[in-house]
């Protein structure tokens, strides 16, 4: 069996989206031929744990685990954040003291403030991998960080190394609110293009990214989506319960806050007051706190409920039991590009996803492929009405689009393709 060493810092029991794409991985891996080797910190920053997920590792992979010191816990203390809440890179509302720690957390800490464990990384791995080789190096970022481990392992040792881009460098929709200095932001470029130009493949997650990436190199630059899991997809179910169940799952940061969405359901809810009395907005996951505000400052808090965060398992109950999944994308123009995790989770799902977003962007057109529900503008009032009172009236069912192309055994054999 060939082994692949995979570097990365999310890993089970860690939770939340950025862990799911190489456990998942991992968990084919061997029906391919392939030993995953998992490198990744023992004592991560963890937002969300999730036990459930440590069920998909294989048997057979090996993991290796070493300390990192991150700046997170003074930036706590300083801030006065909480680790529940969202980044405040999202936030809309930043304090004094949030703008002083991104602007630090920008311009100290290049990439990211896991930049600390790059030497002490490639140091450890250089000695492992001499004594215990693999056939490729896998780095997965963000954190982009871990592309710098992997760029050392390849002036080192010359090892044939991937670079899997889950998002974007500095394309990515939030680079502009670091508040970089030019030294700063010519730096990043200067990193991101040396991992551009020496890994030997890259692979981006969206086919615009894919384009980006391309023309600032050479090197080749494969797609493989994120995906869904079909064994995590139990017979399909719908357990309303007699509620209309409008649900979001992950996380759900202020930018992204569909303020018109909420309008339209107060409104609905003023016209009809049997649709008051079924609706309820389930919202699992990290919430920001002016999303929940916005919802009840328009006399919907008793509609609402905030599940928090949820297993794996119990998230997909959700996604399942739901009337409309609610797909809103944060309002940048560089969001166009990205594809959120969850939604191809929704599409496994088989519910009917209201899409609200860049309407020429990658989430629309994954939606129009699959048949799966439909993407509006923010200010597309009277089609988020139209399409709630159909999917309520029984007029709008999420079809049996072909979705396999998204399933993740299908998307690891692209992988070990590349491989």
């Amino acid at each position: 069996m060939k082994r692949a060493l995979i570097i990365t810092y999310y890993w089970p029991p860690t939770g939340g989206s950025g862990v799911q794409r190489w456990v998942k991985f991992s968990k084919y891996l061997p029906q391919f031929g392939w030993q995953p080797v998992i490198y990744t910190p023992e004592n991560p920053e963890q937002l969300a744990v999730d036990e459930s997920l440590l069920s998909d590792i294989p048997p057979c992979a090996e993991v290796i685990k070493t300390h990192i010191s991150e700046p997170y816990d003074i930036y706590r203390r300083f801030s006065g954040r909480q680790k529940k809440e969202v980044n405040p890179i999202n936030s809309q509302k930043k304090g004094f003291k949030q703008r002083v720690s991104v602007w630090i957390r920008g311009n100290c800490f290049i990439p990211d403030p896991r930049v600390g464990w790059v030497r002490p990384s490639v140091n450890f791995l250089k000695k492992y991998l001499t004594e215990h080789p693999v056939d490729v190096v896998i780095t997965t970022g963000p954190p982009q960080s871990m592309h710098l481990i992997g760029l050392g392992l390849k002036r080192a040792l010359g090892v044939k190394w991937i670079a899997d881009f889950r998002d974007p460098w500095t394309e990515m929709f939030y680079f502009k609110h670091l508040g970089l200095t030019k030294a700063s932001e010519k730096r990043h470029r200067r990193l991101e293009k040396s991992v551009l130009d020496e890994a030997d493949t890259i692979i981006s997650v969206t086919p615009l990214v894919q384009k980006d990436f391309q023309k600032k190199t050479d090197t080749p630059v494969a797609m493989i989506t994120n995906g869904f899991d079909p064994s995590d997809f139990p017979a399909r179910r719908n357990g309303s319960d007699g509620h209309f169940k409008i649900v979001h799952t992950g996380l759900f940061a202020s930018d992204g806050n569909p303020l018109l969405l909420w309008d339209v359901l107060t409104e609905m809810c003023s016209a009809d007051a049997s649709f008051r009395e079924d609706l309820q907005i389930r919202l699992a996951g990290k919430v920001d706190e002016e999303i929940l505000q916005a919802i009840r400052e328009r006399g919907l808090g008793d509609n609402l409920v905030c599940l928090g965060y949820l297993e794996h398992e119990q998230t997909v109950r959700e996604q399942q039991d739901a009337s409309v999944l609610i797909l809103p994308l944060r309002q940048e123009p560089e969001y166009a590009k990205v594809l959120p995790g969850k939604i191809f989770e929704y599409l496994a799902a088989r519910r009917p996803v209201l899409g609200i977003g860049q309407e020429d962007g990658a989430a629309a057109a994954v939606l129009a492929d699959a048949q799966a529900g439909a993407m509006f503008g923010w200010d597309r009032k009277d089609e988020l009405k139209g399409f709630i009172s159909e999917v309520r009236s029984g007029g709008r069912e999420c079809s049996d689009g072909n979705i396999d192309k998204y399933s993740r055994e299908t998307l690891t054999k692209a992988l070990t393709e590349i491989l």
